[in-house]
């Protein structure tokens, strides 16, 4: 269902004090596209995994032993290994934590000063506020 032009006209204000607000969050969330990582490192560990595979299935052919250890067999299982630690290990959940302590920081700081220019979040606070009193006309 797409939005009123009310809603979307709102959605536009977060965006923008959004980006005027944190734009060091705004560009470690821009900086990835939605479905393109996730299907790279699936393709990464996939080839990864069955390279490892392979090399442990030519090790245990091939004769190449050090001190009773098949080589071959053993790079291959640090390959699997290496491939299935990339694919379990996110690099997204670290972005979210730091940038969203720094935002209430900044909303702890602003929360004292008075009038329209507060942060995002008490500017919304306050028109949630105001929409609950029947106080409209700001909105």
């Amino acid at each position: 269902m797409p939005l009123s032009e009310h809603e979307q006209r709102m959605l536009d204000e977060i965006e923008s004090a959004l980006y005027a607000e944190d734009p060091k969050f705004v560009s470690s969330v821009t900086r990835h596209k939605v479905g393109l990582p996730n299907a790279r490192r699936r393709l990464v560990v996939a080839l990864g995994f069955l390279a490892g595979l392979a090399l442990l299935v030519g090790g245990l052919m091939v004769d190449v032993e050090i001190g009773g250890l098949k080589v071959l067999s053993f790079v291959g299982f640090l390959v699997m290994f290496g491939a299935a630690v990339y694919g379990l290990v996110g690099g997204r959940s670290a972005t979210a934590g730091p940038a969203s302590s720094s935002s209430s920081k900044k909303a702890g700081k602003s929360a004292g000063s008075g009038g329209g220019h507060g942060s995002l979040s008490q500017r919304m606070g306050d028109r949630f506020n105001k929409r609950f009193e029947g106080d409209d006309r700001d909105l």
